[in-house]
């Protein structure tokens, strides 16, 4: 088989950017950063739900959420609810299989020369950074796949409620409203099996609901921030389908 069509070509390249964006999304996410010390301003200062001193600290993995929503929904849009299903399942499936080529490597004898190393003037043991870095513990594994695919099923229910009722107009609309409530669900999930069910932690249901919160905020606004990019993206893959072939793969991911 061989990717001749401009349709075959288009999925190949959307999927690959899902795929990627996903995979990346997990093993980045174990760094925390501060948005406003990022951006330069001062730190907030949010009380929710009795819990203090909360500010906007948030996965990296945020950085490839948005081009996976994005794909999401442009999927959705010229290939229908199949296909974003079956992607979302075969994405779960290769993170799952990262983690545990990753595991293995884990359990790899260290060569002496390599475990201590200068990086910047200071001294690393890098097997212990390695584990640290990658070796992401089960809880939180098992809260991100779900959390993914709670999180697409959502989107892409939601992305084709809206466009029933909307037809082909508001673009914006579907692409951005089944974000924003597939981010919210994605939000609290994750954060409920990782810090709330798991035992290694004792979050409150309170602080779960809090972190959650802030975390939405954040995901939200960059939801809005985004429907620019979504639009370009759109009409970058119109100019290389061309109109009738776009409004015929559209009309046809509706149906499926």
């Amino acid at each position: 088989m061989s990717f001749r069509t401009k349709e075959s070509k288009l999925l190949l390249v959307l999927g690959a950017f899902f795929v990627a964006n996903a995979i990346l999304s997990e093993f980045i996410g174990v760094k925390i950063f501060t948005v406003e010390g990022t951006i330069g301003i001062k730190q907030f200062d949010i009380n929710l739900f009795g819990v203090p001193n909360l500010s906007f600290h948030m996965s990296a993995g945020v950085l490839t959420w948005p081009i996976i929503f994005i794909m999401t929904d442009i999927i959705n849009e010229y290939f229908g609810v199949r296909q974003v299903r079956f992607l979302s399942i075969l994405t779960a499936i290769l993170i799952s299989y990262a983690f545990i080529v990753v595991g293995a490597a884990m359990h790899l004898q260290p060569s002496d020369f390599w475990v201590n190393q200068d990086v910047n003037g200071q001294k690393v043991n890098m097997n212990i950074a390695f584990a640290g870095i990658f070796g992401q513990g089960m809880w939180i594994i098992v809260g991100s796949i779900t959390a993914f695919l709670v999180g697409q099923i959502a989107d892409v229910l939601i992305f084709h409620r809206i466009k029933k009722i909307t037809g082909d107009k508001a673009l914006w609309l579907r692409a951005t409203g089944s974000t924003v409530v597939s981010q919210f669900i994605d939000s609290f999930v994750v954060i409920f099996i990782a810090f709330y069910l798991n035992p290694q932690y004792h979050w409150s249901f309170q602080m779960v609901m809090a972190i959650g919160l802030v975390g939405y905020v954040y995901k939200f606004i960059v939801a809005i921030l985004m429907t620019p990019v979504l639009y370009l993206v759109h009409s970058i893959i119109d100019g290389y389908l061309g109109k009738d072939l776009s409004q015929r793969m559209i009309k046809m991911a509706g149906r499926r």
